[in-house]
């Protein structure tokens, strides 16, 4: 069952990623998944990992790692419920080909969200049909490029921003810079947004 449903928090705050508005959004928008407190929400993380560090030779692996999203932020992150669901062997780096790797996944993960699967429940001595929703993935940014297919350098390098961004092109360095381009987040209010002396190139 989501710990949501037996928890309260004050208005405003957010100690659970069930207080937050991308998870009220989900269960709006599949009104069908919601109503079975019993189904469940994951998240999926994975970052290249180096077994050898610095003293073998250069190897790096890729674990790919689940986590259920219904349990309580203390029971969350602890190791019994970190699921480890493949490791991506090595020894380079995987680049456009990790969407071979996880397309078992993929599909398992599809048959969980469409069908489900029929599921015990002790507590209420029946059975019922668990379904399972991916909500999101927690990456840094080259992983996030990676795992979504997403460009994350170069002049299109903010998955947020995409064609909106603004950036700067090093003449010398040859680099794509944002320096300037996080100011288009804040208030048009802002005492930032007309501070050209501080912010804007030459």
């Amino acid at each position: 069952m989501t710990w949501r449903a037996n928890h309260q928090t004050e208005e405003g705050s957010m100690c659970h990623p069930s207080d937050a508005e991308a998870w009220r959004h989900f269960h709006r928008t599949y009104p069908d998944f919601a109503v079975e407190p019993r189904n469940v929400r994951l998240g999926l993380r994975t970052d290249r990992f180096a077994p050898y560090k610095k003293y073998g030779r250069m190897y790096s692996c890729w674990p790919i790692i689940l986590t259920p999203y219904n349990l309580p932020p203390g029971m969350r992150m602890s190791f019994k419920y970190v699921f480890l669901t493949m490791v991506i062997p090595g020894p380079s780096n995987l680049k456009h080909l990790i969407d071979v790797y996880l397309e078992s996944l993929i599909e398992e993960l599809q048959n969980l969200w469409h069908v489900g699967v029929l599921t015990r429940d002790s507590v209420k001595n029946e059975t019922f049909t668990m379904r399972v929703a991916l909500m999101w993935t927690k990456n840094n940014l080259p992983a996030y490029g990676m795992v979504s297919r997403c460009s994350t350098v170069g002049v299109m390098g903010c998955p947020v921003c995409m064609e909106d961004i603004r950036v700067l092109y090093l003449q010398n360095g040859r680099k794509a810079c944002y320096f300037d381009c996080h100011r288009q987040l804040l208030p048009l209010d802002h005492p930032y947004n007309r501070n050209n002396k501080a912010f804007t190139k030459n």
